[in-house]
């Protein structure tokens, strides 16, 4: 059985854990620099890169000393690190200490696709989950459906044209002088409201599985401006409605689509949303197939999704080159 360490610094969190190759979790450790960033109503690259220079190898150690292993020589087969996409400065750091790590300790070292990760996710907390399964992946920076074959082997159906779904709760929870992150906050608001308070359009109403939410932001803007006087829960629960049908609608016609999967699974920070787990659920229960809803440690960015990648690509591919850089916008599709 092989053990990977594996280190996550693709935006604001610095992430580090210890993952075996059947899946297990021997210790997940996560240092948030959220705090910092929320004055400014978004991540501030600077700010996240000085605060892995000053978490990256504490949290490592904890992740080695939780899991059991001495910190100086760990007993461990492979360092995976996210690669890409994400901030190039905090990519940057963790891709340097992973490569400090595999020299000092003569390991091979593996980079990881930060959202193969998040598919990697359930197997984590669901190793009997049934293949296929149809993936929605919905963060910050990025909005997919995925269909997964197998660990390891997906086909990208559709991605969002311009804003990510939780890039636009942000924005709008700015709007509306929400604090950051946006989207826990407008999913508490949104569950005492009305979802029909505000007429909003739902995009991308045709036969392929893309996204859009940029439009929406702006009706979002217009309509608040042009009904000032409907209630901020009321906007909030209008506005998740509408971001949640789209997600809905897409993920229902790719399951029609592809009548051979047996299972459903949310991945990424909005996989956190009340109304896109419920969502899922129904339309899980509708069609006679499994739903795999992450717990939310796993909704958000951390290591052991990466360390799952890492064993996998570390099996199937074998170690990365030392020379491997980030990739800011490095593409699921790109992953083979």
């Amino acid at each position: 059985m092989s053990l990977a360490l594996a280190i996550e610094t693709s935006c604001d969190d610095t992430a580090a854990a210890v993952v075996d190759s059947s899946w297990h979790v021997h210790s997940s450790v996560i240092e948030s620099s959220i705090d910092q960033h929320r004055a400014f109503g978004g991540v501030v690259p600077e700010l996240a890169g000085r605060a892995h220079l000053t978490t990256i190898a504490p949290v490592v150690r904890a992740a080695l000393e939780g899991a059991g292993l001495d910190p100086h020589a760990p007993a461990i087969d492979v360092v995976a690190v996210t690669s890409g996409p994400g901030l190039i400065g905090s990519l940057l750091i963790g891709l340097s200490a992973a490569k400090a790590y595999s020299l000092a300790w003569e390991l091979p070292f593996v980079g990881v696709n930060h959202l193969e990760g998040h598919l990697f996710a359930p197997l984590l907390e669901r190793p009997e989950l049934e293949w296929p399964l149809l993936t929605l992946l919905v963060s910050g920076g990025h909005s997919l459906i995925v269909l997964q074959l197998a660990p390891g082997e997906h086909v990208v159906l559709g991605e969002t044209i311009d804003d990510a779904a939780g890039e636009a709760y942000d924005k709008v929870a700015r709007w509306l002088g929400l604090s950051y992150p946006g989207g826990p906050e407008i999913d508490r608001l949104a569950v005492s409201g009305a979802a029909d308070a505000l007429n909003l359009p739902v995009s991308m109403t045709g036969d392929d599985f893309d996204l859009s939410f940029s439009g929406l932001k702006t009706a979002v803007v217009r309509a608040t401006q042009k009904h000032p006087e409907v209630a901020l829960a009321d906007v909030a629960a209008s506005f998740q409605a509408a971001v949640a049908e789209q997600l809905l609608r897409k993920l229902r016609r790719a399951l029609e689509t592809h009548p051979e999967v047996r299972g459903l699974a949310l991945a990424g920070g909005v996989a956190a949303n009340s109304a896109l787990r419920r969502g899922v659920g129904e339309i899980a229960a509708d069609a006679g197939v499994g739903a795999y809803l992450p717990s939310l440690a796993m909704c958000t960015d951390n290591a052991a999704m990466i360390a799952a990648a890492g064993l996998h690509r570390f099996a199937v591919s074998g170690p990365s080159d030392l020379g491997l850089s980030a990739r800011p916008n490095w593409s699921l599709t790109e992953v083979s």
